[in-house]
C-alpha cells in the first residue's frame, strides 16, 4: 500500500465514494490507485470548474462530501469560482490537490505555487501531508472538517512522493461534530418577542430551506409570522405538499419596500441581509429603520430543530399550511421565461432536482413552478456564474434515479460548457435548458442601476455576446448530446415533455 491507496481507502471508509477529477502528472498515483478501490467512482471533468461545481452539487443532494482531484495550485485556481459557490452553500467538499514531491518544491518548478494560499479563502481546513504515514489520518480529518459548522470545503494537499511511497497507515472513521442546539428557554424568549411585535418576520437559510425546516417554518407561520428565505439558498424543498415561504427580493430597494413596517426580524441559520452589490444612494443593509434584528440560531446550529422549538413555544399546531398542486395550462405563442416556466411546471416529475444558473430568466420560472409537483431547487449561492451545468452533474451522480434539470443562461453556460461532455460520458439523466438571448442581460440592467449611464458603442461590445452568434445546437451536438431548439412556447412545451419522458442526456436551446 502506498500513500495514494491509504488516501482513497480512508475516503471510502468515511463515506466519500465519488471523485470529480481533472488530474495531472503529480496525481498519477491517485489515478492508478482507483483501480484498487472499487468503492470510489471516478468522474472525469474537462475543466476544474466543472469538477468543483459537480462536487458542490453532489454534496447538496447527498448530504455528504465528494472529493475533487485537482492539479496543483493552478488547477485549484481554475476551480475556485465554483468552490466559492460551495462555500456560500456550506456544502461539504474534500479537495485533494496534488503537489510537487516534497524534495522538489525547493527548485520552484514552473507549476510551483502557494497552494495553501490559493485554497485558504474557500476552505474551512487546509493541510498538507508531508509523509505517507500522514496521508490517511489527514484524509479522515478532512472529511470530518468538511461537515463543519455549517460545513464547507476541506483541502488536503498531496505531494507526489507522499502518494507513491509505501505506508501501512490508513485513517480512522471519524464522525462529524453535532450541530449546536437551541434551548427551550432561548426559543421561549424569541417567541415572546414575536408575540410583542406588530409585524414580525423570520428570515431563514441553510438547512432550514429543506424538507424538515420548511415543515417547521409552516407551523411557525400559523402564529402570524411571515416567513422569508434568503434570496439564494443551497437547496429549497418546494412544490405541492410543502409550505411556500416568500423569497427575499434580489434588488435591495425591492427588499426594503417588501419589508416596510417590519419591526422584528428573526434570523435562523442565516446572517443580516445585505444588498448583493453597493449602489449610489442606496442602503447596503436590508433591514428597515426601526426594526430589531435578533438571532434564534446561527449557521453553526440545527435550524430545523430551532424552528420546531420555536413553533412549540408559540403553541403552533402540529402542521402548517401547504401548497396544493395546480399545474398551468399549455403555454402558447411567444417564448419567454414565463411560458417556459409553465411548460416546466406541467411536465417535470416529482422529485426533480433543479440547478438554477438562469440569471435573468430564473425568477419567472421559480414563480411559475410554485405549485408544481414537489421538487428541489438549488440556487447560485455565491453569485459566480458557471455553476449550472456542473451542479447538475453532481446532483445526477448523487441521485441517479432522479430527473435533473439544469437552467442556464447562455453567458453562464459558456463558462463551463465542457460539462456537457461529462453528462454524455457518464450517461446522466440531465436535461440542460439554455436561455439564448445572446446578451449579458443582467449587466445591461446593472449598468443603469449603478448610475454608469447608457452604454455607447464601446460599452455595448462588453454586453453583447451575439457577434458571433453562438450556435448551441452545434456545440451540444459536438459533445454528443441530443439537442433541439425551441422558438415558440408550443415548441418548447413539446420538447420539454419529450425530455421528461425519456431517460438520459437532453439539451434544449430556448431561443429568446
Amino acid at each position: 500500500m502506498n500513500g495514494a491507496d491509504a488516501l482513497i481507502t480512508t475516503l471510502c471508509d468515511n463515506g466519500v465514494t465519488a471523485c470529480f477529477a481533472n488530474p495531472g502528472t503529480s496525481e498519477m498515483q491517485f489515478v492508478s490507485a482507483l483501480d484498487r478501490e472499487p468503492r470510489m467512482r471516478p468522474v472525469l471533468c474537462l475543466f476544474e470548474g466543472v469538477a468543483t461545481g459537480a462536487a458542490d452539487g453532489y454534496g447538496r443532494v447527498a448530504g455528504k462530501p465528494a472529493c475533487t482531484l485537482l492539479h496543483l495550485g493552478a488547477g485549484y485556481a481554475n476551480g475556485g469560482a465554483n468552490l466559492h459557490n460551495a462555500r456560500r452553500a456550506a456544502t461539504p467538499v474534500v479537495n485533494v490537490i496534488g503537489d510537487h514531491a516534497t524534495y522538489h518544491r525547493q527548485y520552484d518548478a514552473p507549476l510551483n505555487s502557494d497552494i495553501a494560499g490559493w485554497a485558504a479563502p474557500n476552505s474551512l481546513w487546509v493541510k498538507s501531508a508531508e509523509t505517507p504515514d500522514e496521508v490517511g489520518p489527514l484524509a479522515a480529518e478532512a472529511v470530518q472538517a468538511s461537515f463543519g459548522a455549517p460545513g464547507g470545503c476541506a483541502s488536503l494537499i498531496l505531494p507526489a512522493d507522499t502518494a507513491w511511497l509505501e505506508t501501512t497507515v490508513t485513517g480512522p472513521v471519524l464522525q462529524p461534530a453535532p450541530r449546536a442546539q437551541v434551548t427551550a428557554d432561548q426559543a421561549a424568549d424569541i417567541a415572546a418577542r414575536i408575540k410583542a411585535a406588530k409585524k414580525p418576520v423570520i428570515l431563514m437559510g441553510g438547512s432550514c430551506t429543506q424538507e424538515a425546516g420548511i415543515a417547521a417554518a409552516a407551523r411557525v407561520s400559523t402564529a402570524g409570522v411571515r416567513i422569508l428565505i434568503d434570496t439564494f439558498v443551497a437547496r429549497h424543498s418546494r412544490g405541492a405538499g410543502r409550505f411556500a415561504p416568500d423569497r427575499l427580493p434580489y434588488f435591495g430597494e425591492m427588499a426594503i419596500a417588501d419589508l416596510e413596517g417590519v419591526d422584528l426580524m428573526v434570523l435562523v441559520e442565516t446572517s443580516m441581509p445585505v444588498a448583493f452589490f453597493a449602489y449610489p444612494d442606496r442602503p447596503s443593509v436590508l433591514v428597515p429603520e426601526g426594526c430589531d434584528a435578533v438571532t434564534l440560531c446561527g449557521k453553526e446550529a440545527d435550524g430545523p430543530a430551532a424552528l420546531t422549538a420555536l413553533a412549540d413555544a408559540l403553541g403552533a399546531p402540529a402542521h402548517g399550511p401547504v401548497v396544493e398542486q395546480a399545474l398551468p395550462p399549455a403555454p402558447a405563442g411567444r417564448l419567454d421565461p414565463y411560458s417556459i416556466g409553465a411548460a416546466i411546471a406541467r411536465h417535470m416529475p416529482e422529485g426533480t432536482l433543479i440547478s438554477d444558473d438562469a440569471v435573468t430568466a430564473g425568477l419567472p420560472i421559480f414563480t411559475q413552478t410554485k405549485s408544481a409537483r414537489a421538487h428541489e431547487w438549488m440556487c447560485l449561492t455565491g453569485g459566480a456564474i458557471g455553476q449550472g451545468i456542473p451542479l447538475a452533474i453532481g446532483a445526477a451522480v448523487a441521485a441517479p434515479n432522479a430527473k435533473v434539470l439544469c437552467l442556464t443562461g447562455d453567458g453562464a453556460g459558456m463558462y463551463t460548457v465542457q460539462g456537457l461532455w461529462t453528462i454524455v460520458r457518464e450517461q446522466l439523466d440531465v436535461t440542460v435548458v439554455v436561455f439564448a438571448n445572446h446578451a449579458y442581460r443582467i449587466l445591461g440592467i446593472e449598468l443603469g442601476r449603478t448610475g454608469a449611464g447608457n452604454p455607447g458603442p464601446a460599452a455595448k461590445t462588453l454586453l453583447d455576446i451575439g457577434n458571433p452568434r453562438i450556435d448551441w445546437l452545434q456545440i451540444a451536438g459536438g459533445m454528443g448530446i441530443s439537442a433541439e431548439r425551441a422558438t415558440t412556447a408550443e415548441e418548447f412545451d413539446a420538447a420539454f415533455e419529450r425530455a421528461m419522458t425519456q431517460r438520459g442526456p437532453r439539451f434544449i436551446e430556448a431561443a429568446l
